[in-house]
């Protein structure tokens, strides 16, 4: 299987994002900004707009470059989010990071946890990668659960890591390696071996309060238009 072969999980599919996608994924962004913006990526001291159709261009010429892997999110053949294996990085490392974003009517229907499983098994069975990263706000606490679910291994606190909302943003730290899930991370998932410590955070690193547990927000990366 390769990057431009889309993958399905009961009503959950992955495919390679397409130019004519962007109308739709605009229309999920702006209906969506009080849902999306507390967990956005922005620029340092400069303000931006959305446009899917410059990012999309974007998105595609790193996919020919080899350095993304741009992706939507659909579900039950509707356009849900989107999810980015990007910053991929070869030679010694061959690594990268994935980040998400799904609309909120579309929240709490599995559709990131499985979203991230094939994306992190294309990763490392196809793609030729041995370290998947994600970075999440520790406030985002369903995203939290998400990396809890597939058992992604909790690696610590990168302070004011990401610039999310206006400011520079503690991260909390959470990656796989191939020798982590030889059997595949959806496998894993679907039958109930995940273990239930790799993903633990000490209440330390934690804040003292979370958001409600009906939200699923999006990662704190730049996966959504605002991507360069």
């Amino acid at each position: 299987m390769d990057a431009s072969v889309s993958m399905r999980h009961g009503p959950v599919e992955l495919r390679l994002i397409r130019t004519r996608d962007a109308r739709a994924l605009q229309h999920e962004l702006i209906s969506n900004r009080r849902w999306l913006q507390p967990w956005e990526a922005t620029l340092p001291g400069v303000q931006t707009g959305i446009d899917m159709r410059v990012s999309i261009r974007r998105l595609l010429q790193q996919y020919r470059d080899g350095s993304g892997f741009p992706f939507v999110m659909e579900y039950d053949g509707e356009i849900a989010g989107q999810l980015n294996i990007w910053g991929v990085m070869r030679g010694s490392l061959c690594s990268a990071t994935i980040g998400y974003w799904v609309g909120e009517r579309f929240a709490g229907h599995g559709i990131t946890p499985a979203a991230v499983a094939m994306a992190t098994d294309l990763a490392f069975r196809d793609l030729g990668l041995h370290r998947i990263e994600i970075c999440l706000r520790p406030e985002n606490g369903p995203s939290l659960r998400v990396v809890q679910k597939l058992g992604f291994r909790y690696e610590g606190v990168r302070r004011r890591f990401i610039h999310i909302d206006g400011d520079w943003r503690d991260h909390l730290a959470f990656s796989l390696v191939q020798e982590d899930v030889p059997e595949g991370v959806l496998a894993r998932w679907a039958h109930g071996e995940v273990p239930a410590d790799w993903s633990a955070v000490p209440p330390t690193d934690l804040p003292p309060t979370d958001l409600p547990p009906t939200e699923m927000p999006p990662t704190d990366l730049p996966s959504a238009g605002r991507q360069g």
